[in-house]
């Protein structure tokens, strides 16, 4: 099983970028999947969350309103659009599945790192002018 995330680059403040993670041998149409970053020095974080069983969405506050979350099931595919980028969007953007994040009627730890079982490969963001 296979996460491949890609579409990142580098950006200028103010930028935007869009993400994609692409699945193979899954459908995400059965886990929740999020987004994840990590800067250099610090602790990963959420960004962003699908639940597939009822297309809730949340995000981080840090990115409440300029980044946006959807999902193509025709593709396969979650999408992570990101506008009014800044230096502080800079690190490694991971895409993640959790099958029981899925499950869960609770919406507490959706920004947990270890609830999540798979995970791509990463990809850079830089924002920087």
């Amino acid at each position: 099983v296979q996460l491949q995330a890609s579409g990142g680059g580098f950006v200028q403040p103010g930028g935007s970028l869009r993400l994609s993670c692409t699945a193979s041998e899954i459908h995400l149409d059965s886990y929740q999947i999020g987004w994840f970053r990590q800067a250099p020095g610090k602790e990963r974080e959420g960004v962003a969350y699908y639940n597939s069983r009822d297309d809730s969405i949340d995000y981080t506050d840090r990115v409440k309103g300029r980044f946006t979350i959807s999902k193509d099931s025709a593709k396969n595919t979650v999408f992570l659009q990101m506008n009014g980028l800044n230096p502080e969007d800079t690190g490694i953007y991971y895409c993640a599945t959790s099958e029981i994040l899925y499950y869960s009627p609770f919406r507490t730890q959706d920004f947990t790192p270890d609830l999540y079982d798979r995970w791509g490969q990463g990809t850079q963001v830089t924002v920087s002018s």
